[in-house]
């Protein structure tokens, strides 16, 4: 019976699915549709979408969307489409930086400061609290301002913002995980701080980082959508969704809307994408929540 159930489970969930199951398969077709149109950014810059034509300098003009520019142009005559595709190239190479950037120095950090305890504990609780305290947009406006503008720079603004969470997840549930028997006749058998760590801790307490990575990389791209726009990003006209929002304010009084709905529009998209991804995971990983629809 227990073999029916389980061999009749993955056409149950596609003929029957859940909210969950939506969210995670809407969130997921949204990213990858991002995914693939970073991956094939340059295809737009060989085809010349990104040049600036020598006309527009000395007449500067914006090009309404058309066959030949769909999205329009810029008021110095580049193309809204491929900045935008570019933007995304740029959103996603922060965003995996930064992201996995905080999980590979968070969970780490979290791991040795709830099973080891002691003043190296009371140490990191102090610092990430301080940290965490601070409202990530915030921090990271600093740190930028601070290191400066580029891809690098903003992954190193973010990251840092977003390690106190994997810490504070982390911690917990090694505090947990910790006191369980098969940790104890572990350590009782002689095994090493290394092995338990790696053995028997570490897939027991990683459940939520999927989740929170996801959660983060959707927070993420608003934060670089911030620090463009307040002119902290990437570097000057380079493609960037913040970036290109602050130079289209000049002509949204004059009905020139295209330059700042399409790098907007794009924005929101792959936030709400990630954000949905997320959320659907949530739902998977706490079965408590999936129970409740």
């Amino acid at each position: 019976m227990a073999t029916t159930k389980l061999h009749r489970l993955p056409f149950a969930i596609l003929t029957r699915p859940t909210l969950s199951m939506r969210m995670t398969i809407v969130g997921l077709i949204v990213t990858l549709i991002f995914a693939i149109l970073a991956v094939f950014a340059p295809v737009f810059e060989a085809w010349g979408w990104l040049q600036n034509p020598i006309e527009f300098l000395n007449n500067p003009i914006h090009a309404t969307p058309s066959g030949e520019h769909w999205f329009g142009t810029t008021r110095l005559g580049y193309d809204v489409f491929a900045r935008t595709i570019y933007g995304a190239r740029a959103a996603l190479q922060v965003v995996v930086l930064a992201t996995c950037a905080s999980v590979f120095i968070g969970v780490p950090l979290g791991m040795a400061s709830g099973y080891l305890g002691g003043k190296l504990d009371r140490l990191l609780v102090f610092v990430m609290d301080t940290i965490y305290t601070l409202p990530g947009l915030l921090l990271s406006i600093t740190i930028a301002f601070v290191v400066g503008r580029g891809i690098l720079n903003a992954a190193i603004a973010l990251s840092i913002a977003y390690v106190p969470q994997y810490y504070r997840v982390v911690r917990n549930h090694t505090l947990s995980v910790k006191t369980e028997l098969f940790v104890e006749a572990a350590r009782s058998m002689g095994a090493s701080t290394w092995h338990v760590l790696s053995r028997y801790l570490f897939l027991n307490v990683i459940q939520s980082v999927p989740v929170l990575f996801a959660l983060n990389a959707a927070d993420a791209v608003l934060i670089l959508g911030g620090l463009g726009f307040l002119g902290l990003g990437l570097p000057e006209q380079t493609p960037e969704w913040g970036g290109d929002l602050r130079q289209a304010l000049d002509a949204l009084p004059t009905g020139v809307w295209w330059t700042a709905f399409f790098p907007g529009l794009a924005m929101t998209a792959m936030t709400i994408g990630l954000s949905l991804l997320g959320e659907g995971l949530n739902e998977w990983v706490n079965p408590k929540l999936r129970n409740q629809q």
